[in-house]
């Protein structure tokens, strides 16, 4: 939650159009400044602060009344093409994992499966028993019987 937490204050006011649109001037400065000042690296910076303000308050203007999601206002700003600084903003937003849970979890499983007397099997079989492993709630749903059944008419 540490790391959500921080990737909130950092993207926060990029996350959807209402948060985007609820900012005054000074708010949004801030958030831009925050922003700017975690992207920037020794002199160069990815976004540059004045031009990235007055392209917020711009999009505030021209954005639909209707609730956008991320990816919807970088679709946005994508088509209308003269929001250059913003759709860096949204790129950078867009690709930016939050945490690397899920990848962790998956080499755990990989751990477990691949141990020293597994060591000889296949790529596909590994793979097969890892997506096994990793979806176990989906597997135990599963009716074994008619899996089998299945499985003994297609191979009689």
């Amino acid at each position: 939650f540490e790391e959500l937490k921080t990737f909130g204050s950092i993207f926060g006011f990029l996350f959807n159009s209402k948060e985007l649109k609820s900012l005054g001037d000074n708010d949004l400065r801030r958030c831009c400044t925050n922003f700017v000042n975690k992207f920037t690296h020794g002199k160069s910076a990815d976004v540059d602060l004045d031009d990235f303000v007055s392209e917020l308050k711009v999009l505030q203007m021209t954005l639909p009344n209707t609730f956008m999601s991320a990816d919807q206002i970088f679709e946005f700003v994508r088509d209308a093409d003269c929001y250059l600084n913003v759709s860096i903003a949204y790129r950078i937003l867009l690709t930016v994992p939050v945490t690397v849970a899920s990848a962790e979890r998956s080499f755990s499983k990989l751990k477990l499966l691949k141990n020293y007397l597994r060591s000889t099997m296949s790529q596909e079989r590994l793979n097969g028993l890892a997506m096994c492993c990793i979806e176990k709630n989906m597997l135990d749903s599963i009716d074994l019987d008619t899996l089998i059944d299945d499985f003994a008419s297609k191979n009689a």
